[in-house]
């Protein structure tokens, strides 16, 4: 075999050993570097006769082995010298990044270095700072003198930076960052921020790594540089970050709408002055001018929103308090009534039902049913075609409100902040959000309007609380407490008409939630041309309003409608009727006794009974049903996930 072959391996190999030793310093002791660089005043010329003045080379030696790279030998970062004195065009720049990227990496030179200095605990910290560092701005190659880590941390004299001798510490920052930003630092001298440093006594102020960060600096129009700062000014404004947040100004500026007002465009940025101030945008007198820089129709009325309005501050937002904790009691009640419902439900249904399966033609896959049980073949009309399509309207609808909603009213998700751009960003979803909510309004109040429609042009009289209205009798309330006493085994379960008691709750409690989620929903939709007439506090109201509803119905549809449908034995996995319209007839007189036997015994039965769905349509029924199943559930993750992460308001 010819080593012709490997030639060219080889010289890669070489060259690549070659570059290895090239990068390691060779073990010259400390003693041999201070010889000459602590010396006070040591500097060479700059430039062919020094005509471009000296360059310091002095290091105080002592100040460094004092600072967290203090255990370090001087050639761990010099690593490329070969000779002392050193050759004539000076040594490289040290590579800070690289080294600090190692950090974690247990089986690196920087891991070793690492155990020295911090006693083996990995500073997560400092390699998480240095990624930031790669991502901002100030690592832009393209600008000329742009700052590097010694620029801000010095060379040789890195300290912590709660540490007073750091170049870092916090009080430092405005002249460190001012050296370069000069207008900048200009403004926040003359801002209540910078007067503040004047006078501690009168208590702590932001400095500039306080709003802007110390790694994470980006362009200031940009999503990522908008919400640092937003962050920045939450750690001291905390209760006005609270409220901002749950507003839609900070929700929808959180994920970069450019119509919605960030924290400097009310309060201005490093020239910010107290609310007092006549100089302040916010201040009383100012304030309507300052709502018209988005809201060109803004007026007295108008202004009298809360834009940090919360609801955790009766004193100084009661109206805001009142309809946060009446609508999270109702929340409360519902929900620990209806699931209790459904967990009891489970418990004796499953305890009761010996769960035998059986083929049915009108299911694909093998239903539970009784024992005793056979499926009829014989199939019932329950739904019509058109209350099927309503059906599909108001679900559709009603899964695009919730996604389209939750990502404004839980912004700082993880899932939000992904899914938001992927989708067009808030714009697309706002759009998206108001033909949805049209949609649902058509397909809640399109019924009713048929519905009564219906029951005006009949010639038969309609029977208000009769078996066929939806309108709560007094069966419902005997319905539920016999439901109650089956549940403890106290009595049978109760045999139940066309409309059981908890669809009736359903039924009712869509109305509730459209005309809640609907009247605040128009509220802030047009809040601009409303908000002439009526007060601004009422859209804080509204906000607060329309997303507690919204967190209700995802609460109580998504777990109490998909269990009593869907997810108890009796129905487990899957009810198709709304897609096919029909139920077996056996599936009637085991659901809903009472109708059958009222129907049969008044000869209506045979008008109900119709042809069962055909097979390619049960096949679409079930990926049709459980697709929106499974959304729903998504869904429902996403928005207990925020829930846990950042509560409601």
């Amino acid at each position: 075999m010819r080593i012709s072959k490997f030639f060219p391996a080889i010289v890669s190999l070489i060259a690549i050993l070659a570059s290895i030793s090239i990068t390691q310093a060779k073990p010259f002791p400390d003693s041999e570097c201070t010889e000459c660089h602590n010396e006070k005043g040591f500097s060479v010329p700059l430039g062919e006769h020094g005509e471009l003045g000296k360059q310091e080379l002095y290091t105080d030696y002592d100040f460094f082995k004092g600072s967290v790279h203090g255990q370090l030998q001087c050639t761990d970062c010099h690593n490329d010298i070969e000779e002392v004195p050193h050759r004539k065009d000076g040594l490289a720049s040290v590579d800070c990044i690289s080294c600090h990227e190692k950090l974690s990496d247990e089986g690196s030179l920087a891991a070793k270095r690492r155990n020295s200095l911090f006693g083996g605990s990995p500073p997560r910290r400092i390699v998480v700072y240095t990624q930031d560092y790669k991502l901002s701005a100030h690592n832009d190659k393209s600008v000329k003198n742009n700052a590097t880590c010694s620029t801000c941390h010095t060379a040789h004299y890195v300290y912590p930076s709660d540490d007073k001798r750091s170049s870092v510490y916090r009080l430092k920052s405005p002249e460190l960052c001012g050296s370069c930003h000069e207008k900048a630092l200009e403004e926040y001298r003359q801002s209540m921020h910078g007067a503040a440093l004047k006078t501690p006594w009168k208590g702590d102020s932001a400095t500039c790594a306080d709003c802007h960060s110390a790694h994470q600096i980006s362009d200031i129009s940009k999503l990522p540089a908008h919400r640092v700062i937003t962050e920045g000014c939450g750690e001291c404004h905390i209760d006005e970050l609270d409220g901002y947040m749950s507003s839609p100004h900070g929700q929808l500026a959180w994920h970069g709408d450019k119509h919605a007002p960030r924290c400097v465009d009310c309060h201005e940025g490093h020239t910010i002055t107290h609310v007092d101030d006549p100089r302040s945008p916010v201040n009383p007198a100012n304030k309507v001018k300052t709502c018209q820089e988005c809201h060109k129709k803004a007026n007295e009325n108008f202004a009298k929103y809360h834009p940090h309005g919360t609801t955790h501050n009766f004193e100084k937002y009661p109206e805001l308090w009142i309809i946060a904790k009446g609508m999270g009691f109702l929340i409360i009640l519902v929900l620990l009534f209806f699931y209790l419902h459904s967990v009891l439900w489970f418990w004796r249904e499953k305890k009761e039902r010996p769960v035998i399966y059986q083929r049915s033609d009108s299911r694909s896959y093998p239903i539970r049913i009784k024992p005793e049980k056979k499926r009829s073949g014989i199939y019932f009309q329950r739904f019509p075609w058109y209350w099927r399509i309503n059906h599909w309207m108001l679900a559709l609808s009603l899964m695009f409100l919730v996604f389209t909603g939750m990502v404004v009213m839980y912004p700082n998700t993880h899932w939000a902040m992904t899914l938001v751009p992927l989708l067009g960003g808030m714009g697309t979803l706002n759009d998206l959000h108001h033909w949805a909510g049209l949609i649902f309004m058509l397909a809640i109040f399109g019924h009713a309007a048929v519905v009564l429609y219906k029951i005006l042009t009949s010639k038969e009289k309609f029977d208000w609380f009769g078996p066929n209205s939806l309108l709560p009798r007094k069966k419902d309330w005997e319905d539920m407490k016999g439901q109650f006493r089956w549940y403890f085994g106290k009595g049978p379960q109760p045999r139940f008409d066309r409309w059981t008691y908890w669809e009736k709750f359903d039924y009712w409690a869509v109305y509730w939630g459209a005309f809640v989620i609907g009247t605040s929903g128009i509220l802030l939709w047009f809040a601009e041309d409303i908000g002439q007439y009526i007060p601004g506090w009422i859209f804080n109201v509204a906000t607060i309003a329309h997303g507690l509803e919204a967190f209700l119905a995802v609460l109580t549809l998504f777990v109490v409608h998909f269990f009593n449908n869907h997810f108890r034995p009796a129905k487990f996995p899957l009810d198709t009727v709304m897609f096919t319209g029909v139920w077996d007839l056996e599936e009637l007189k085991e659901e809903r006794p009472e109708e059958y036997e009222r129907l049969k015994a008044t000869g209506e039965l045979d008008k109900l009974i119709v042809k069962g769905p055909s097979k390619q349509w049960n096949i679409i029924s079930h990926i049709l049903g459980f697709t929106l199943l499974g959304i729903g559930l998504i869904l429902l993750i996403l928005v207990v996930d925020g829930f846990i992460d950042h509560g409601l308001f």
